[in-house]
């Protein structure tokens, strides 16, 4: 047994040195002189690919680092089984000074969006202090990660309000192949933001991977794109109640009682259970916690249209104190009224809504995925209103399954200090 590692390359050198496996059974030593001689990024010149080589482009990855796209598009480009990322979390940072995108761009509109980021600014001291009275330091507790745990209750509660206009930083890790096809999607999609974004993030990796990325779709190719953003882009569902449908026979889950019944905790269930079938979940949840699910991959998460609908999340008002409460709802309801006079098409109209308003969400995940799923985001350090909805995954499960045995913790909502200890910090030198 011999083991190589080579992750200096270019990724389109790495992407080529790896297909050469396929066609030669010698040395990935002999191939990478070849690399070296010929130099960085025009290795794969030296070589004509006779088969079907997409493949290849699953060989190399990159990362793309994209800033000041709004929260709409950030969700757009994360709506990627594929996706691999980060995201600056409204949860941990002040977002008060992020550039808004602003469609139709008028007084109107221009209002709109400070006035939603007027209240999250302006609030963020009252509320900070009715935290700490609400919650008092216990003994023992260390005062700096007790702090940083009020600072993030109160973004927990004030991203309610923020627009999803505002902009937001995220990372997208992705290799060669799934960038190509994600980016054609994205180009067929109904915002023109996303469709811009989609156009700048091809031309840089054009620059860098001329060869990963030459071709050209058809005009019957990108209609048929756009087609599809028109008519899928986003899940619209008249539906207030949570629901599960699922494909899992019971019969046929029995079988694995015994890789049930010896799961340890925080363990996944293998993949053969994600033959067994599918288990779809119908609910809503405020926009700002539907990101959070939205991150996981093992499933389909469709992209719910945020507006007025369903009503702003009582969840982030029952959390502001008593005068806070009303000066949010009256902000509400007059921003309601004003948005409603725009003159923009429902997608345009997302921008000017804020994260706190309830959209209509379906997810589609096999048996070890929901599990995963409601196990995971039961923790009391995630955000409240997507562990409600987790308690309810999690009770839908054990009544279809009674065979199932789940880690969700069901235990009540409180002030939790360990979301202090959630940080990055730079360490001190010695």
């Amino acid at each position: 047994m011999k083991i190589h590692i080579y992750d200096q390359l270019n990724p389109e050198d790495e992407a080529m040195l790896q297909a050469l496996y396929s066609r030669s059974a010698a040395s990935v030593t002999k191939h990478i002189k070849k690399v070296k001689q010929t130099g960085s990024g025009k290795f794969m010149e030296r070589f004509y690919i006779g088969y079907g080589h997409a493949s290849i482009g699953d060989c190399g990855s990159t990362t793309i680092f994209i800033e000041c796209v709004s929260e709409l598009v950030a969700k757009a480009i994360q709506d990627n089984q594929m996706y691999s990322g980060q995201q600056t979390s409204s949860r941990y940072v002040d977002l008060s000074r992020q550039p808004k995108v602003d469609p139709v761009a008028t007084k109107t509109s221009a209002k709109i969006l400070a006035d939603w980021m007027k209240f999250y600014s302006q609030s963020q001291l009252e509320l900070k202090n009715y935290l700490r009275e609400k919650y008092p330091k216990q003994e023992g507790e260390d005062e700096n990660i007790y702090q940083k745990a009020i600072a993030a209750r109160g973004f927990d509660i004030l991203r309610g309000f923020i627009p999803a206009a505002n902009t937001t930083q995220l990372s997208w890790h992705t290799n060669l192949r799934q960038a190509m096809d994600k980016l054609n999607w994205l180009s067929g999609h109904p915002l023109p933001e996303a469709r811009l974004a989609a156009g700048a993030i091809l031309k840089k990796l054009k620059q860098f991977y001329p060869h990963s990325f030459s071709c050209l779709e058809t005009k019957q190719q990108q209609n048929y794109r756009q087609l599809v953003g028109r008519l899928y882009a986003y899940y619209q569902n008249n539906a207030r109640t949570f629901r599960v449908n699922s494909t899992v026979k019971k019969a046929r889950l029995n079988q694995f009682a015994n890789l049930i019944k010896k799961r340890p905790p925080a363990t996944y269930l293998p993949p053969v259970l994600d033959e067994l079938g599918q288990i779809t979940f119908n609910f809503l949840l405020d926009y700002g916690s539907f990101r959070d699910i939205q991150r996981h991959r093992h499933g389909v998460c469709r992209m719910p249209l945020l507006t007025e609908k369903f009503g702003f999340n009582k969840w982030y008002l029952n959390q502001l104190p008593p005068a806070l409460r009303a000066s949010a709802e009256n902000l509400i309801k007059k921003q309601i009224k004003a948005i409603k006079g725009i003159k923009a098409p429902k997608n345009i109209k997302q921008y000017y809504y804020a994260l706190g308003f309830n959209v209509s969400c379906r997810t589609t995940y096999t048996l070890p995925a929901a599990i995963y799923v409601a196990e995971l985001r039961s923790a009391k350090t995630v955000h409240p209103t997507l562990r409600q909805t987790a308690h309810k995954m999690s009770a839908a499960l054990n009544k279809l399954y009674p065979v199932l045995r789940l880690y969700s913790d069901l235990s009540p909502d409180n002030f939790e200090i360990r979301r202090g200890k959630q940080d990055i910090v730079e360490k001190k030198a010695n």
